[in-house]
């Protein structure tokens, strides 16, 4: 279930509100750099078997909830995360060992749920019928456990252009460093302050305007 974190930084939750909707501690695994010292190219099988259930049991969860804010739908969110760890298995081999297995993956899990939006659009006329009505829905969900305050933040945050969205949900929820999510996405770290903050603008819009 989708649940409130227990930390968030004071000065970004008051810009916003007092809402957050995460799970984990968002804390860097102890074996984060040990994992690239067995990505060595070409693999045995039982070598490259071993390697993919650590990677899954290291970062699943976390990768279906970067995922899950992303698509917002639980059975959306493991149907990405599904293709994913395929697409992770299909080029374990090719894994270039100077990137972080985290980065890695967190790539390649932004990539198909941004790739998976985009076919989703293709199915409807126009973006806004996607995310009209995103509240309501999550409030009818039976995995969301929030309110319909974290209900409306979801849906502002759909609403977002598909980087702002992405950036915003690494800095508010994962607290990520704007230099971690500037090699993860390839962007300047300067063009990602001004997403964030452009996006937490809107955001705060958006809230407002249900208030009103």
């Amino acid at each position: 279930k989708i649940v409130r974190s227990k930390s968030t930084k004071k000065s970004e939750k008051d810009i916003i509100t007092n809402v957050q909707v995460s799970l984990g501690d968002g804390k860097k695994s102890k074996n984060e750099g040990l994992l690239p010292v067995i990505f060595k190219g070409k693999m045995k099988d039982t070598e490259k078997n071993k390697l993919f259930t650590e990677l899954v049991a290291q970062y699943s969860e976390k990768l279906y909830w970067t995922i899950r804010r992303i698509v917002l739908n639980h059975d959306d969110a493991n149907d990405v995360m599904q293709n994913v760890f395929v697409k992770a298995w299909n080029n374990l081999d090719q894994f270039e060992e100077r990137s972080k297995p985290s980065t890695w993956l967190y790539r390649i899990a932004i990539n198909e749920s941004l790739d998976f939006l985009r076919r989703k659009r293709d199915f409807v006329a126009y973006d806004s019928d996607l995310t009209d009505g995103v509240g309501s829905r999550l409030v009818a969900d039976e995995y969301f456990d929030g309110d319909a305050t974290q209900a409306a933040l979801q849906e502002a945050i759909a609403k977002l252009p598909d980087v702002q969205r992405v950036v915003f949900n690494l800095r508010y929820y994962e607290e990520m460093k704007y230099s971690e999510m500037s090699s993860l996405l390839n962007t300047s770290e300067g063009s990602l302050k001004a997403s964030y903050h452009i996006a937490v603008k809107k955001i705060y819009n958006h809230l407002l305007s249900k208030n009103t």
